[in-house]
């Protein structure tokens, strides 16, 4: 049998059922969230047969509207991804048919997330599931779910579920993220919360798990034994641009680290689990973040790197530095980039120490984890022209393209022994035909359907909140200041050297 037979026959073996009928509720509705990511979501989930003929969505906003001029907007918004390429949603054509059963099911609410009115009158139009949406700025989170919880629209009955979506932030520091979970558990039951994070969509993630658990020959040297260290990098090339408000008081550190890093992170040096049930597969998550050595006073000014970007150019273009985008302070001194590194205190990963880099206007984008494994002793290859073996590297390719690539050492044809280096890749879209995509399908689906296994659990949020939080103290005493550097570079050099002092070396982000 060959291979595209094969994977045909796969996945004809693996056919998911359709949600169940629900509705969406979503808070935030005309927001940039609910344009760029979730209709198109939904759209793609349509496209797949995954959604049931009684679903529906309901958006909930501040300014005034109705179901026509709602559908409308969306419809626009759905026919620009057409035009407007390199996105994460950039389709050929919409299907008209497709497009016209989500359109009709399309409808508004205007009200203010605050007053108990609004959430009276949705509990008149809310029948049966329900998923209600928070696609707002952090700072409703608490009230939204506490109107919900007090109006009696999270309760459950008659078999029907009521489930909250919460986007991040999740919290701005280790206290106010423990306060968030204590007023939430303190309304709802923690099955009904899921806290999203659009990373753990990608499929390269998801396959992190069936990669390492599956394959035998792979699970057998992912230790401390066989493992020199590990990057996680997640670079970007736009910067802050419009979201200067926003990003000021966050900064690269809150935004991604406690988050979308540790996610990474925590995936990549999971224990097996038990079995792949939600609550097995995230404590064992939640246990990699417990073991991350707390940073003190001086491990924090030594193992972390604070950047800021400069002007500079990105694919040729000049852009301008952070401090003169929109928004931003004149002497600002917020970071855009940072990278850290971290040991995880357990058996599996004594010794290994864990590097992660991200930031914002930097030579590509590209979000990846290398798995550095350590070198075969060189006394073999000592009376011939190899001077160095090729280091073995296993980079998991997370986006903008998804795929596994291993680098190996070989002998290069000919009399003499001369190694060379060479790559084994994996791309998900030789083997596999891959619809469009934003990331957020499988996280809707599974919500819909109730499966937490991709979204984190209170002890989770916790857990990356306390690793960061010593950091956060440092920071704002001042004792670890941003560090100018160039739009278009790959980040400050006092970067490059928190992996030299260790002898060793950040995986190259040109040529991406």
């Amino acid at each position: 049998m060959d291979a595209t037979a094969s994977t045909a026959e796969a996945a004809s073996l693996a056919v998911a059922n359709p949600a169940p009928p629900a509705t969406l509720v979503i808070f935030g509705a005309g927001g940039d969230l609910t344009k760029r990511l979730l209709m198109p979501s939904l759209y793609n989930l349509k496209l797949a047969g995954l959604l049931d003929d009684g679903f529906q969505v309901i958006g909930v906003d501040r300014n005034a509207g109705d179901d026509g001029t709602y559908q409308q907007a969306l419809t626009e918004a759905m026919q620009g991804f057409v035009t407007e390429k390199g996105g994460e949603f950039s389709p050929a054509s919409l299907d008209d048919g497709a497009w016209g059963w989500l359109r009709e099911r399309l409808h508004y609410q205007t009200g203010d997330f605050t007053e108990p009115a609004l959430y009276e009158t949705l509990k008149a139009r809310v029948q049966g599931n329900c998923l209600f949406y928070l696609a707002v700025a952090a700072r409703f989170f608490g009230p939204v779910i506490e109107r919900l919880a007090d109006s009696g629209l999270m309760q459950e009955a008659d078999g029907a579920f009521r489930r909250i979506v919460v986007e991040k932030p999740f919290g701005h520091d280790l206290d106010s993220a423990r306060a968030l979970n204590a007023l939430i558990l303190s309304k709802v039951a923690e099955t009904q919360v899921f806290r999203i994070d659009h990373f753990l969509g990608k499929e390269t993630v998801q396959n992190i798990m069936a990669f390492r658990f599956a394959n035998g020959m792979f699970e057998t040297l992912w230790n401390r034994q066989y493992i020199d260290h590990i990057q996680i990098t997640a670079a970007e090339t736009v910067g802050v641009e419009s979201r200067g408000s926003f990003y000021e008081p966050t900064g690269a550190l809150r935004d991604m680290v406690p988050n979308h890093m540790f996610q990474l992170l925590a995936a990549v040096a999971m224990e097996p689990p038990n079995s792949f049930e939600a609550d097995a597969v995230r404590t064992e998550k939640a246990k990699v973040l417990q073991a991350i050595k707390p940073f003190d006073a001086m491990r924090a000014a030594r193992d972390v790197v604070r950047g800021q970007y400069d002007a500079g150019a990105v694919k040729g273009k000049s852009v301008p530095g952070y401090r003169a985008e929109p928004n931003v302070a004149p002497d600002s001194g917020t970071e855009t980039y940072v990278a850290m590194r971290l040991t995880v205190d357990n058996w599996r990963w004594a010794g290994v120490p864990f590097y992660i880099r991200t930031g914002k206007r930097m030579t590509t984008r590209r979000t990846e984890i290398a798995i550095n494994f350590k070198q075969a002793p060189h006394a073999l290859f000592r009376n011939t022209p190899v001077e160095k073996l090729t280091p073995n590297v296993m980079v998991l390719h997370i986006q903008p393209s998804e795929g596994i690539t291993l680098n190996i050492a070989a002998k290069k044809p000919g009399p003499v022994l001369e190694l060379g280096g060479v790559a084994m890749d994996f791309r998900y879209s030789d083997w596999f035909k891959l619809p469009s995509s934003t990331g957020y399908e499988a996280l809707l689906y599974d919500a819909m359907t109730g499966d937490a296994t991709l979204f984190q659990r209170a002890d989770q949020v916790d857990a990356g909140w306390a690793a960061v939080q010593p950091v956060l103290d440092e920071t704002a005493a001042g004792h670890i200041p941003a560090q100018p550097y160039a739009a278009g570079s790959a980040g400050p050099d006092a970067a490059d050297q928190l992996l030299s002092r260790d002898g060793r070396h950040w995986l190259t982000l040109d040529n991406a």
